[in-house]
């Protein structure tokens, strides 16, 4: 019996980042997986290969509306759809390699399997029962479906099924305006299919600023993308090789019909503890599948902790990294830190879409008083040479104290841009301080330094 200071279930991100901690904490650390590769949902079939289909259909884009623009002339290129994947699958393969070297180098186990806890202190994996002092559940979670949608991952997917079609569909359905959602529906509307989305809500990407919400909407439709919102799905009927999507519109009940090739169901997603033996150990859940867990991720059964999608919070890789750091630090005796109220979301589609801290909608409900700078990309140098002026850099501030309470940016590099934000909040910093700071020219970053400046006697170049 392999006896371990922490054993971690789950190499996702959350996973793999707890384990490779705890060993640099002097740790004694395993890391059960099933999967045939390290990485969890993320990096097999999740962010990373989601980004390298974005990335190769943008390159796509740019070849066929802007390079003509710059004076590069010639065919657009041609799609092969066999390379485009064996490219993603490339991706895939460099970046799971990547997480058994960092395993190998810090000296984590990976004990390969399926986890089940028979009890405190022990994981058993096959028919071998490991010991350890601390056991960490990072299960992640997997995609959630509807009354009436059966899911084949052939012509009914979730975004697993989406990341490796045989061929680019003529018609898809994506029920769901979520982040998996748009961003695998521009993949597949820049490749040539039609794209139509169905959410149930009135607005897009639910809980982000409204006037990103619009603004994304639009700059989105303008792309390709249709939109049909306020529409309840009552089920997909699966044909040979074709789908029907039914729907009700909720403001009037009318019934109507959508043809599919592919229907991808991106209406959220569950945490997946299936298997591990929760209910016999009496863990406390939450009502919506979580794992209980208190200020330091601690269940409610000695020694087992939980983190990342298993848990409340948003379901984002980097909330699981931090957690998964913040929990080794505990269970080695120092303190673990989460600051919930800085942690950015990105959506990958072009124009990006960033966000950090709350959105004005929320701060009018808290009743708080705030000012908002606001800084537009036609106005960024850098951004109107490179064709991508559309979007926003928009920073909340506490009006009193300055302070910055959340921004929100759609725009070029949105997700890279978003950081600096980050860092000024964890800070306490006010939104002047950004506005002081130099920063370098032609680059994006100069919208954030503007949308600062709005904040105060007003933006340079607006």
């Amino acid at each position: 019996m392999s006896q371990y200071d922490v054993i971690v279930i789950g190499s996702g991100p959350g996973g793999y980042v707890c384990a490779i901690r705890c060993a640099q904490l002097g740790l004694k650390t395993a890391c059960v997986e099933g999967r045939a590769t390290l990485g969890g949902t993320c990096l097999n079939v999740g962010c990373i290969p989601s980004k390298a289909l974005l990335h190769a259909t943008h390159m796509l884009h740019e070849a066929e509306h802007n390079f003509t623009k710059m004076g590069l002339k010639g065919k657009s290129p041609s799609v092969d759809w066999k390379e485009m994947l064996a490219y993603k699958d490339d991706v895939i393969g460099q970046n799971t390699k990547g997480i058994e070297f960092l395993f190998k180098k810090n000296k984590v186990d990976w004990i390969k399997g399926w986890a089940t806890i028979p009890g405190a202190g022990k994981v058993k994996v096959g028919d071998e029962t490991h010991e350890a002092k601390n056991i960490v559940i990072a299960t992640g979670s997997q995609a959630s479906s509807l009354p009436g949608v059966e899911i084949d991952e052939k012509v009914v997917v979730t975004s697993t099924g989406a990341l490796d079609l045989p061929k680019v569909p003529k018609k898809m359905v994506v029920i769901g305006a979520g982040v998996i959602g748009l961003e695998m529906g521009s993949v597949y509307a820049r490749l040539g299919a039609e794209v139509t989305v169905v959410e149930y809500l009135d607005q897009i990407t639910p809980g982000m600023d409204g006037e990103v919400c619009k603004t994304f909407q639009r700059m989105l439709k303008k792309q390709g993308l249709n939109f049909i919102m306020g529409a309840a799905v009552q089920g997909v009927e699966t044909l040979k090789t074709k789908a029907k999507v039914s729907y009700k519109l909720r403001k009037d009940d009318s019934e109507h019909m959508l043809d599919a090739d592919v229907v991808l169901v991106a209406t959220g997603r569950k945490p997946f503890t299936d298997g591990l033996g929760l209910d016999a150990l009496g863990i406390g859940m939450e009502e919506r599948g979580q794992i209980r867990t208190d200020t330091h991720w601690a269940t409610n059964l000695k020694g087992v902790y939980a983190i990342g999608d298993a848990i409340a919070g948003p379901m984002l890789a980097h909330k699981a990294e931090d957690e998964g750091m913040a929990v080794a630090e505990v269970i080695a005796g120092k303190a673990g830190h989460v600051n919930y109220g800085v942690i950015p979301s990105v959506i990958y589609t072009h124009p990006e879409v960033a966000a950090v801290g709350k959105t004005e909608e929320q701060l009018k409900e808290e009743g708080r008083a705030f000012k908002v700078g606001k800084f537009s990309f036609m106005g960024n140098g850098r951004a109107k040479a490179v064709f991508a002026g559309d979007g926003f850099v928009k920073i909340l501030a506490d009006k009193q104290t300055d302070r910055i309470l959340g921004a929100h940016i759609i725009g070029p590099a949105a997700g890279d841009l978003i950081h600096e934000i980050c860092v000024a909040m964890e800070f306490g910093a006010a939104a002047q301080d950004l506005a002081l700071t130099c920063h370098a020219h032609p680059t994006y970053s100069e919208a954030v330094r503007e949308a600062a400046l709005a904040c105060g006697d007003g933006p340079i170049h607006a």
